[in-house]
């Protein structure tokens, strides 16, 4: 701080006033950095808690091998100083931020350290006591200030919930319609979100599912395993039963059973079993 003399000309007096150097000049405020990640909430029940859980790992069982998504689910995504103020927590229950780097370590979504990005895609999973804030001021809060492009919400106990909206530059969220099959199409992440109906943990319910562009269902981890299991036993039964149905041939063809069985690495008693 500096003082500069100056002489009014009415009064002849020289007054001092105070300047900033250019070193001092103003700086806007530092983003708060005390933030909270766990407000202590759980989730409304074990079915909200699976069904997030699916979402987040069978799309990134989707995406294996890309280092260019955050997804993330009942994570606090902190977006201004009075909001952190006035500690008014924004958790999704389920988003996905595109074309940023994956960092696990993130223990919430904190836009002033991620270059002002916001989620690209929402899903909020309803619950009789959240049903009225998630369709009503969660809802204009993701399309007016994040702009998420994509919307969804689904209620993990009624089967036919599932809404969506997709955001316009002009008119704002806009709904989605559904297909045929009742399900929605996501532009963001170019997946459909749907219902399908069986057995996770333990659960025999609908859940809210990915399907890919031609309807496919996007798997967990454990069903891409099981998948691949089944596929390899379809083949190895395949390839006994074709081994099978030469053995009659090669034994008109004047082979022995030891011979067949030898040529087709079947035992004898499966050559005679077939005789």
């Amino acid at each position: 701080m500096t003082t500069v003399d100056i002489m009014t000309p009415q009064t002849a007096e020289v007054t001092q006033i105070e300047t900033q150097s250019p070193e001092e000049e103003w700086q806007p405020p530092m983003p708060p950095t005390d933030l909270i990640f766990d407000d202590g909430e759980p989730l409304e029940s074990s079915r909200h808690r699976v069904t997030m859980n699916a979402l987040i790992r069978s799309y990134r069982h989707h995406c294996a091998g890309r280092n260019n998504f955050f997804v993330g689910g009942n994570m606090f995504v902190y977006y201004s100083s009075q909001q952190v103020k006035n500690k008014e927590f924004k958790g999704p229950d389920f988003f996905i931020v595109l074309d940023v780097p994956p960092d696990p370590a993130r223990q919430g979504w904190v836009v002033w350290e991620e270059n002002g990005r916001y989620p690209d895609m929402i899903v909020e999973l309803l619950s009789d006591t959240t049903e009225v804030n998630d369709l009503g001021e969660k809802k204009a809060l993701y399309e007016k200030v994040f702009k998420t492009k994509d919307y969804f919400v689904f209620h993990p106990f009624k089967v036919n919930s599932l809404q969506g909206w997709r955001l316009d530059s002009y008119k704002g969220y806009q709904p989605i319609e559904e297909d045929s099959r009742g399900w929605l199409w996501c532009e963001s992440l170019h997946l459909w979100l749907g219902t399908w109906k069986g057995v996770i943990e333990d659960d025999d319910a609908v859940w809210l599912r990915f399907y890919d562009e031609v309807g496919n269902l996007v798997l967990l981890p454990e069903e891409a395993e099981q998948q691949r299991a089944d596929t390899e036993q379809q083949r190895a039964d395949a390839e006994r039963q074709a081994r099978l149905d030469a053995v009659s041939q090669l034994l008109q063809m004047g082979l022995s059973v030891e011979q067949v069985a030898q040529a087709l690495s079947l035992t004898v008693q499966e050559v005679e079993a077939v005789r």
